[in-house]
């Protein structure tokens, strides 16, 4: 199955974009690293974005009076980057370069169509004649003589592959309305020629191709709403010149009487298409949408209108589509799983959920289908492992079949099994723990007790839960309802613990930890058997209701604690610290609160669902993470004692993004006017003082200097003044 996730904006396109992208994009490319991508605009400029931040890392222009004219492209090889302004002038920069006026340049003798950069190849220059060089070869001689291949035909698309560790370049033209494609394989240095098969109403709007087992496969769309499929061997050699390939049918795009008519399209894997355009039924305006279709089962994945328009352009990277939307850039997310029929026809159970989550329902499961999906499961599986070791283990694999009956056996009796019989066959099941697979079925059976806790909501198993996920190298993902369940029954420890080790944990599922937290009274938590690690040498512990002082030392001193010196007055919500700043919350509830502080995220997933904080908890934890941020300053070292506390970056952060979501909030609610002011008050002294660390800096480093040189081998005491 394919569906679309999180979608968010990159960059604007007009004027008020920022990065020089009024005139509009004229391709997108990977940039050095693959959270990088490389913009060129239809003009002067081409900026690089970090797609997570959503920020321009660099941009660069060509002069007034010069255009761009193919899509800047980074080498991988150098980490530098090569445009092509005016047809024929070549330029190189790197990241340092601020005008590009000043970098290397070179004067070709020939008009260039468009670079292709490969990651272990290098890139390879495609010229408007049909001509082709290595950017290499290019530059040993670059006014070299660049044959003219293609007389009177126009070239419509090109791309660049590798195969053998060669480069492998594919072209198509048109002349006359009849297209041609040329394959140049630059190992045995030979340009072949064919004739693409010309059909009525058929005419190829938009081509993609991909190369698999000296093959490749090239993807036709063609006007009559239809995608075709030819191949093209590479080990073929004919001396045939204009060899037909004929088109097969791979995709009609119409569902229910309505017809797609597409403007470009993407191959995501083998089985999944994304095809951009505008859907209309017959008597209905036509709307612009973005599609995935699955080409096994010839149908319709999920779509999503775009009420805005496009330009009709579609990119892919990194699991990622990049399309223009109105006036910005777009970037939506998505996700392909390998495809079944119950998938492609929308019948998969539980298909929201990771497959793990389907294993086991025993609502719609027999027995003997039952131990059928423990099998297919833990062969998908293995399925995730590289080809080689797969066929390293494929005897192993073998032998172990009969195991797989045993654990769907093992599974069954999970449904009425007591909770100490259960213990004693996962017991042994653990000590199976060389078997192929074992993640996954600990996984599986994990599922399988969540799922007999929703059927059966007086069943809860929390130390069995909390002995497998302290114990067994899980994740969010092996497990995914887990947390939900937990949360349901307001676990709080089982939930500090997934947090602590699970890495892949989604955001809504982070912010529904912290926002039940935060709304948990201190009574509540002082029941609760919590892990106190990352705050105990840092907040003081309550202990049958008589607080004892527990301060940060260094240089081995620590004063003894006084008995007399509590505030009555204070709740039970505040703590005294070693400096006598308050914590304004309880030693658990902060231990819970350093699990989230601690858990993995992504700021652009993570930032919607914090929106939907309550005011209140919003205060409550920007002044514990203001706490924070005052108690790591407070030393050298800036770091807070305990196992697992959080660092002082993961505490600006928090803080960054719970204002970004609430500032206009925290400004006008009255009891966040202090903390705001403290926490400015704090922040402009720290830069003040930094400050005044960089004007001495000078002075230390000739400090420093001065010691290496003298040897004193007797004591000495020697004064010296900074002017």
């Amino acid at each position: 199955m394919a569906a679309l996730c999180e979608s968010f904006t990159l960059c604007g396109l007009g004027p008020s974009g920022g990065v020089g992208l009024g005139g509009g994009l004229l391709a997108l490319e990977p940039g050095p690293d693959p959270d990088h991508v490389l913009l060129t605009d239809r003009g002067r400029t081409a900026t690089l974005f970090k797609v997570s931040d959503q920020k321009p890392l660099g941009c660069w222009s060509v002069k007034h009076g010069q255009i761009i004219t193919c899509p800047v492209v980074c080498n991988f090889e150098t980490g530098e980057y090569v445009a092509v302004h005016d047809d024929k002038v070549l330029r190189i920069w790197n990241n340092q370069a601020v005008n590009l006026d000043k970098v290397f340049k070179a004067t070709l003798s020939a008009d260039v169509y468009r670079i292709h950069s490969l990651p272990d190849g290098g890139p390879v220059v495609l010229f408007r004649g049909g001509g082709i060089r290595t950017l290499d070869v290019l530059l040993e001689a670059p006014q070299q003589e660049i044959e003219n291949v293609i007389s009177d035909e126009v070239i419509k698309w090109s791309e660049a592959f590798m195969e053998d560790q060669q480069p492998v370049l594919i072209f198509a033209t048109e002349k006359d309305g009849e297209f041609f494609v040329y394959v140049q394989k630059f190992k045995m240095n030979s340009l072949q020629k064919y004739r693409l098969e010309q059909q009525e109403l058929s005419k190829p709007l938009s081509f993609t191709a991909y190369i698999k087992k000296q093959t490749i496969t090239l993807l036709c769309l063609c006007s009559n709403d239809s995608v075709y499929k030819v191949l093209i061997p590479l080990q073929k050699n004919t001396e045939e010149e204009g060899e037909v390939l004929y088109k097969s049918l791979l995709l009609n795009l119409s569902v229910s009487g309505s017809v797609l008519k597409g403007t470009s399209f993407v191959v995501l894997d083998k089985d999944h298409i994304a095809v951009l355009g505008s859907q209309a039924a017959s008597g209905e305006e036509s709307k612009e949408c973005l599609t995935i279709w699955n080409t096994k089962f010839q149908t319709l994945q999920t779509s999503k209108e775009l009420p805005l328009g496009t330009s009709g352009q579609l990119w892919c990277y990194e699991e990622k589509f990049f399309f223009t939307h109105g006036k910005v850039l777009t970037v939506i997310m998505y996700k392909c799983e390998t495809s079944s029929l119950a998938a492609a026809v929308g019948k998969l159970k539980d298909s929201q959920t990771p497959e793990a989550s389907a294993f086991v329902n025993w609502n719609t499961l027999g027995d003997e289908e039952l131990v059928d999906s423990l099998q297919s499961q833990q062969c998908a599986a293995l399925t995730s492992e590289s080809k080689m070791t797969l066929r390293s283990k494929k005897n192993t694999v073998a032998k172990a079949q009969p195991d797989n009956s045993s654990v769907g056996q093992f599974l069954l009796d999970l449904q009425d099994a007591s909770t100490a019989a259960f213990e004693e066959k996962l017991g042994q099941l653990i000590s199976k723990a060389q078997m192929p697979d074992f993640q996954a079925t600990i996984g599986c059976v994990v599922t399988a007790l969540i799922n007999r806790c929703k059927k059966n909501k007086k069943y809860y198993p929390q130390n069995l839960l909390l002995q497998i996920v302290q114990t067994q190298d899980l994740s969010y993902s092996l497990c995914p309802d887990l947390m939900a369940v937990a949360l349901e029954n307001k676990d709080v420890y089982l939930l500090q613990v997934c947090l602590q080790r699970f890495p892949d944990i989604p955001e809504e599922i982070t912010y529904a930890c912290l926002k039940t937290f935060l709304s948990m009274s201190e009574a509540y938590l002082e029941e609760i058997d919590l892990s106190l690690e990352s705050v105990i040498c840092y907040i003081d512990i309550e202990s049958k209701n008589k607080e004892v002082k527990a301060e940060i030392v260094e240089n081995g001193f620590s004063a003894k604690p006084e008995q007399d010196i509590w505030d009555n007055k204070i709740t039970k919500e505040t703590h005294l610290a070693a400096d006598g700043e308050r914590c304004p919350v309880g030693p658990r509830k902060a231990a819970l609160l350093n699990a989230v502080l601690c858990s993995a995220y992504s700021e652009t997933f993570l930032l919607p669902h914090l929106k939907n904080l309550p005011a209140q908890q919003t205060v409550l934890f920007l002044r514990y993470l203001h706490y924070l941020y005052v108690k790591c300053s407070e030393k050298i070292n800036t770091t807070l004692p305990g196992i697992g506390s959080p660092t002082i970056s993961q505490v600006m952060d928090w803080m960054c993004l719970l204002l970004d979501a609430h500032f206009t909030v925290m400004v006008m609610l009255p009891e966040a006017k202090e903390l705001l002011s403290n926490m400015h008050k704090f922040v402009r002294a720290q830069v003040r003082f930094y400050s005044e660390l960089n004007k001495i800096e000078s002075s230390l480093q000739e400090l420093q200097r001065l010691n290496h040189q003298k040897d004193c081998s007797a004591y000495s005491i020697e004064v010296l003044e900074l002017i």
